[in-house]
């Protein structure tokens, strides 16, 4: 499942550079995750990065977006 910024985010911008996939920017009001760029850090890192460096854990997995890390690395490739 891709990640999603839920709206406890303060907005202190710590994930949107750490993110290899430039799939994090600033929305209307809070950061959001762009699902279709996001690979949850898959052939990067072993963890979406976003999710360990939020100060206030506001990262949880989107169930909207469930992806098998096979599709995930496919997107990477791309």
């Amino acid at each position: 499942m891709a990640p999603m910024i839920t709206d406890e985010c303060i907005n202190c911008g710590v994930c949107e550079p750490e993110c290899p996939n430039d799939a994090i920017y600033m929305g209307e009001c809070i950061y959001e995750i762009d699902s279709e760029k996001c690979t949850e850090c898959v052939g990067h890192f072993d963890e979406p990065q976003c999710v360990i460096l939020c100060p206030v854990e506001c990262i949880p997995k989107d169930p909207k977006y469930k992806e098998t890390q096979e599709q995930l690395m496919e997107k990477y490739h791309k």
